[in-house]
């Protein structure tokens, strides 16, 4: 999930910025600080945004730089259990398929595609299920939903995704669904009338 959230910071001002513009310098420190770092309660930090209630700066001793306590946005995205995402298929492998959430990948292992079982194709790029013929390839839009989640200061933040729940799959697999189900609930609705037509007409007789 997406945030925009706000955050406080006495940020440290070296001797070399002093005399440029401070909002701009401010701006720089904070994005190279935060952006693409990862915590526990933040999330992921996309961008600064904007910083706004600078205070004068002060100096700590045995430091020749500035302070300056500020307030500033962030974006952030920090995905939550059970939360329902629409991604994009980055990559296919032999255990599953990689997908781009924005700022984060996730991956959904063959058993969480479909009750179906999938055979790789590495040349295609492809898991394709024996009976159904369904198919996941690179560039598929879907819709999952998280099942496991480890968001780590380092590289190893792990996102797992489910696409075997009811309203979940590929686009075209949920509108299938759909006019399956409408179809579904015309044909029960019709069906007492047909039969009311045949008793009727058995009473002319």
């Amino acid at each position: 999930m997406y945030k925009l959230v706000t955050l406080q910071e006495s940020v440290r001002v070296p001797p070399a910025n002093f005399g440029k513009p401070l909002d701009s310098t401010l701006l720089e420190i904070l994005r190279e600080s935060y952006e693409g770092h990862m915590t526990k309660e933040l999330g992921l930090v996309v961008a600064v945004t904007d910083v706004e209630n600078v205070k004068e700066g002060t100096i700590r001793p045995g430091d020749g730089a500035a302070y300056h306590p500020a307030t500033f946005k962030a974006l952030t995205f920090k995905p939550e259990l059970n939360e329902l995402i629409n991604g994009k298929v980055i990559e296919i492998v032999e255990f599953g398929a990689f997908v781009s959430l924005g700022a984060l990948d996730g991956l959904i292992h063959v058993s969480q595609i479909t009750d179906d079982f999938l055979s790789y194709d590495e040349k295609g790029g492809r898991l394709s299920g024996k009976e159904s013929k369904k198919a996941v390839n690179e560039g598929d839009l879907l819709r999952a939903r998280i099942v496991a989640l480890s968001l780590k200061k380092s590289q190893n933040q792990k996102v797992g995704l489910t696409m075997r729940q009811s309203g979940l799959g590929k686009f075209e697999w949920i509108e299938d669904q759909k006019r399956k189900k409408a179809k579904e609930a015309k044909e029960k609705a019709e069906g007492p009338k047909e039969e009311k037509k045949e008793k009727k007409g058995g009473k002319k007789k």
